[in-house]
Order: C-alpha cells, then structure tokens, then sequence
C-alpha cells in the first residue's frame, strides 16, 4: 500500500430539517457575530426566513452576504470579506451551491484578523497558510461537494479560473439538510448531480494519490447517486432521495479531495470559463468521451464501477463492462434532459480548438488523469462531444 494523507470536514450533520437549528449550532461554537454567505437566489426564495429569526432569538447579530454569482469573480470574493472585516464577524456560513461556499472559504481566510495574505498570493497549492474564522457549509444542492473539500474556485479574469488549495479551507461542519433542497428545478439537480458522479468516478482513477479510503468513499457515493438520481430529477419532493443524493454528493467531495479530479474537469473549465455553461452541465458534456479516451489506460478500474451504474450490466471482461459504463454515461444527460452535445449548449465549431488551447491550462488536474493527454487528444475530445 502507498502511503497517504486524508483530510476531511471535522463534523458532518446530515438530517432532513436540521437548517432550522443553525443558530444553536454557531452558538455552541463560541460565535458572537455570524456572517452568511449566499447568492441572490436564496434570498429572494426565501430559504434564509426560518433560519434568521433563530440568531435573534439568540441574541447574535448575523448579517448576509448574498451577492454570490456563478463562477464568482475576484470582485465578489473582496466585498465579502471587506463585509466580514466590517462586521468583525467570527464564524461564517456558505449557504448554497459550490459558488457560495467557495466564497465563503475564502472570507473565512482573508476575514480573519491575523491574516496578512491577499488573495493573489494564496492561489495554487499550499499558499493559504495561517488561521481562519470557523466555517460552516450548509448545500443546497447535491453536487460540487465543496462542503468537505479544500479547494475555492474562482475566476481570475474574462474566461480563466484558477484555485486556492490549502487544508485551511477545509470547514468546520457540513450540515445537510435535504429540505434545502426539495424546490431545485430538474436541470439543476440532474446537472449538479451528475458533477457529483463526475466526482465519485475521477477520484476512484486518481492517478497520483488514489487511496483506500477515496475508493471506498468514491464506490458508495457512485451507488448512492445512481440509485437516486432519476428520483430526485422526476420527483423532487421525494425527500429520502434528495437526503441520498446530498450524502451521496458529500462522500464523492471527500473522495476528489483526497484523490483529485482530472481530465472531464479539465476540459469542462473553458466551457464554463468561455459560455457560462453551468460546471456540472460542462462536465456531463464531455464525461462520456472522456471515459471513452482514458479507457486503455483504465479500464480494469472502470469495469470495477460499471455494476453501481448500469442497471443490466451484461457479463464480460474489463473492456466490455467498460463499453457499458461509458453508454450509461452517454445515457444520463437524454434520460435527464439536458442538453447531449457541444453544439446544443451553444458551442460554436470554431472555438473547439480554443477550448482545447484553454484545457492544456489545466495542469493540476491534468496530472490526475490516468491516460496522459495533449492539446490535439483534448480537440480530438472536444470534436467528438460536438
């Protein structure tokens, strides 16, 4: 066995109703002053009104941020923090999608009175280091896992993204409450989903720090969301689904924190970096053809999967179940109704090699794919996702 470190969320609540208790829980925390940090869409739902009245109740002023947007810009990360700074906040809450956590790790970082780091000098691997505010993730969807990861995506300028990585980030809580979750449009939660397979898959082929314990985690979280997916897409008020699908989210999220993601997020970066495409519609997009391409390098891995995923799996060697595996894949997006191909998501031909150009950036995650890939195998991907 080689040796490894993992790293996880100190403490996970997963508990259908259990939002309603946030108050108690930062006050359990030591926390005077709390800081929520949300999109608009969550307050204009409404989803904070049974949750606020609790701090009140508790005497502990809570202010919220919630100007949050998808693939959240410099900008929006500092006037967060200088929110947190202003407030003197000591303990923050990330409520909502990926978006808002990751902003949320990062003012729980840069909000800290001790901490002398500026947000440039903390992108790439190790460079956040010091001290941070206590944390608490509360997902309202079942997809990016970012509530048990170290990682902040952020993007840097017009079309490029790049990431904070620092154990620092990882939070205090996650807590999971699939009452959050219940009023997601179907696209939304098939897309945030599948991310999450995404997810599962990746880390289990990890080709640099896959452990025993991301493939155990990485196996259940793929059962988990195959099993429940197509409930929780055509029936989202089936509250024990979408509890599944949260955890099920969660233990992919610790998985790829330990043993990271590759090739599918390299390639899905440019598409939400370039045409706003949503990150799990990005990678659905191109999981398929991406399986398809690391095949002769993984296969003997990727057969072990094909029985949490395909329902009528037929007999056969590593290649053939791995045949199966990818139709299944190529089957999720059809039978969830989401767009299937590039150009249905309004991807222009004449940007593919762009995209691919783009792609190449991604070196991080690029290292983790278990067949290596250049530029031309990334166009050759990209043409035949189109």
């Amino acid at each position: 066995m080689s040796p490894f470190l993992f790293a996880t969320t100190a403490q996970i609540l997963c508990e259908s109703g259990s939002a309603i208790r946030l108050a108690e829980l930062c006050k359990e925390r030591g926390a005077a002053r709390v800081m929520i940090v949300t999109d608009p869409g969550i307050t204009q739902l409404g989803m904070l009104d049974d949750i606020l009245p609790g701090f009140a109740k508790a005497g502990m002023p809570v202010e919220v941020f919630d100007a949050v947007q998808a693939d959240p810009p410099e900008s929006v990360v500092m006037a967060a923090v200088e929110q947190g700074r202003a407030m003197r906040a000591d303990l923050i809450i990330g409520f909502g999608g990926g978006s808002s956590m990751d902003v949320a790790k990062l003012v729980a970082f840069l909000a800290h009175p001790g901490c002398q780091q500026l947000l440039q000098d903390i992108y790439g691997v190790g460079n956040a280091k010091g001290q941070r505010l206590p944390l608490i993730q509360v997902p309202t969807t079942a997809g990016t896992g970012s509530e048990v990861t170290q990682i902040s995506i952020i993007t840097t300028g017009e079309t490029t993204k790049m990431g904070v990585v620092s154990p620092i980030l990882l939070p205090d809580m996650a807590l999971l409450d699939a009452d959050l979750t219940l009023g997601l449009p179907p696209a939304v939660t098939a897309a945030t989903g599948i991310d999450a397979m995404v997810h599962a898959i990746e880390a289990y082929t990890s080709k640099i720090k896959k452990n025993p314990l991301s493939d155990m985690l990485a196996r259940e979280a793929l059962r988990l969301l195959a099993a429940n997916l197509d409930e929780a897409v055509h029936n989202g008020r089936n509250r024990e689904a979408r509890q599944a699908m949260l955890l099920g989210a969660l233990l992919a999220g610790q998985a790829f924190a330990n043993a990271p993601v590759a090739a599918v997020h390299a390639l899905a970066y440019p598409l939400g970096g370039h045409f706003h495409i949503p990150h799990g519609l990005s990678n659905a997009l191109v999981l398929p053809t991406v399986i398809g391409f690391n095949a002769p390098a993984a296969e003997n891995l990727y057969a072990k999967l094909a029985p949490l995923l395909v329902a009528d799996l037929k007999p056969g060697n590593a290649a053939s179940l791995t045949e199966q595996l990818v139709a299944a894949l190529a089957d999720l997006s059809p039978r969830c109704n989401l767009p299937t191909r590039l150009r249905d998501a309004g991807v222009p031909e004449d940007m593919l090699p762009q995209l691919a150009k783009d792609a190449m950036l991604q070196q991080r995650l690029l290292v983790n794919n278990p067949r290596e890939m250049t530029e031309a195998d990334a166009l050759a991907i990209y043409r035949q996702a189109f």
